[in-house]
């Protein structure tokens, strides 16, 4: 004797597993691994945020604009913007820090305008530190692939230090402390570059004054 189907049995079957499915992986799991960061990871979990006096003041994740107003206007009657001297500054980003519009320049390696951006890059970090051109690192001058990366290299810290301490009325060696606190170093030790995370370090130059 044949078995008789019933109508709509896989239908029925497949509904449920979807469903049992949801509830496992679209629910439960998740909530899992979020208590889970809140406990083992709860800084990360949290965005990484930095305080100061108490109060979220950035990510260590995203870097920051440090910079002041000059006090005069472009030809469209927008603000000038200068970098403010009493911080250290992070590299440039195209699009200003912006976390809704994450994204490069998208510029060539051999473009005429990067190359000309580049140089006149140069010669204002030059200048602002009181250095030579040559002296100026590759990640003062181009912006990362996110334009959000708060990190720079340690010896583009460096030759901002003697200016962050001069503005600040700090020692040389109080500053190059804060540097060294605020540096990881390669990860595993041999993977990556040393970084210094800008807006960590800038938080604790103004908790010291």
């Amino acid at each position: 004797m044949a078995t008789r189907r019933r109508p709509f049995g896989q239908v029925t079957v497949a509904v449920r597993a979807m469903l049992a499915a949801t509830v496992l992986l679209g629910v439960l799991y998740p909530l899992v691994m979020t208590g889970a960061a809140q406990v083992l990871f709860p800084g990360n979990a949290n965005g990484s945020m930095v305080q100061l006096d108490g109060r979220d003041v950035g990510s260590g994740l995203i870097g920051q604009a440090y910079t002041r107003d000059t006090g005069q206007k472009d030809a469209d009657g927008n603000a000038v913007m200068a970098p403010d001297p009493r911080w250290f500054q992070s590299r440039p980003s195209a699009v200003g820090y912006d976390g809704a519009g994450s994204g490069a320049s998208q510029y060539g390696p051999n473009s005429p305008e990067l190359l000309k951006l580049v140089e006149q890059r140069r010669a204002d970090v030059a200048k602002l530190e009181g250095v030579d051109p040559a002296q100026v690192p590759p990640d003062a001058v181009t912006a990362s692939g996110s334009g959000l990366d708060p990190h720079i290299s340690p010896e583009y810290a460096v030759i901002q230090v003697r200016r962050v301490a001069q503005q600040r009325g700090l020692s040389v060696d109080e500053v190059q402390r804060l540097v060294r606190q605020n540096t990881t170093g390669r990860k595993l030790g041999f993977l990556g570059e040393p970084t210094v995370n800008v807006v960590t370090l800038n938080r604790d130059l103004a908790e010291l004054n």
